[in-house]
């Protein structure tokens, strides 16, 4: 019998109607359906009229299940590989089952189809031309300063709960940085809110969003020598070694050209063990 094939089917982020007919053919198509959680893909097939046999598909039985759904391509069957939103793979599942098919020869066809980074991105108003997606935000404080330190525009996936707290990481190194908080992309409640990183942290801060969220931040400004994130770490590593804060700010300033005011307000307001407390309690 023919080897069969993986197909990667995207499928809609909030609303049904984004789901391609390509992608539609291809369910219809598949002999099994490797999904996230057959109950909430159940009720997308249903709203097509497709009837498909189900197979659950998730972090934590991918690799058995990847080697199960490999054989079963290599007795011909078609796998159609979804994840509960979106393209797989993304912060989804399916990395394992994708290398697992290449490694095995088997062909692997990769459908279009909806992003909620993309969709993110363009909604931002922030510059599209040199983005980097960073899956979900790290929770570390040093770690998402490194992030946050780049030089091109940020999407990121975050925690509703966490939204405030990330924004203030951020504020505390530049708070007039550009941020796009994109929350319930292509469904009813749809909200896209622009704004600088110190305004934005306030407000969610005193409100914070439901549901998904994206976050869209703009690049960070240059400066001579070391970027901003660096500069406040090096301010730190001199305050943890017994150096006033004032002090140390102006020494990393003037090695590094940023500004001693804003490197002393970022470690003022937000000290590094204070960060890492407040994820270790996440």
């Amino acid at each position: 019998m023919a080897a069969g094939r993986l197909i990667v089917c995207p499928t809609p982020i909030g609303n049904l109607q984004d789901i391609t007919l390509r992608v539609l053919a291809a369910l219809r198509e598949a002999d099994l359906i490797a999904c996230e959680d057959t109950r909430r893909t159940g009720t997308l097939l249903r709203s097509y009229g497709v009837s498909a046999k189900l197979v659950s598909y998730y972090e934590q039985n991918e690799k058995a299940r990847a080697a199960e759904l490999v054989r079963r391509m290599h007795g011909g069957d078609v796998v159609a590989l979804v994840s509960d939103a979106g393209m797989p793979l993304v912060s989804d599942p399916g990395y394992v089952l994708v290398r697992a098919c290449v490694a095995a020869g088997l062909a692997v066809e990769v459908l279009p189809g909806p992003s909620a980074a993309l969709a993110a991105l363009v909604a931002s108003a922030l510059p599209a031309d040199n983005w980097r997606f960073a899956g979900f935000l790290p929770r570390r404080r040093a770690e998402l300063e490194a992030v946050f330190s780049g030089m091109e525009t940020l999407v990121a996936f975050e925690s509703p709960r966490r939204v405030a707290a990330s924004l203030a990481v951020l504020a505390a190194l530049d708070g007039q940085r550009p941020v796009a908080v994109c929350r319930e992309l292509t469904k009813l409640h749809e909200e896209v809110v622009r704004g600088c990183a110190a305004d934005l942290a306030a407000r969610y801060a005193a409100e914070p969003p439901r549901g998904e969220v994206v976050l869209v931040v703009g690049p960070a400004p240059s400066s001579s020598g070391a970027n901003l994130a660096q500069a406040v770490a090096a301010v730190r590593d001199l305050v943890g070694a017994g150096a006033r804060p004032r002090a140390a700010a102006g020494v990393v300033a003037r090695l590094t050209g940023t500004s001693a005011n804003q490197l002393y307000a970022a470690v003022i307001a937000a000290p590094a063990d204070a960060g890492d407390s407040a994820s270790a309690s996440r």
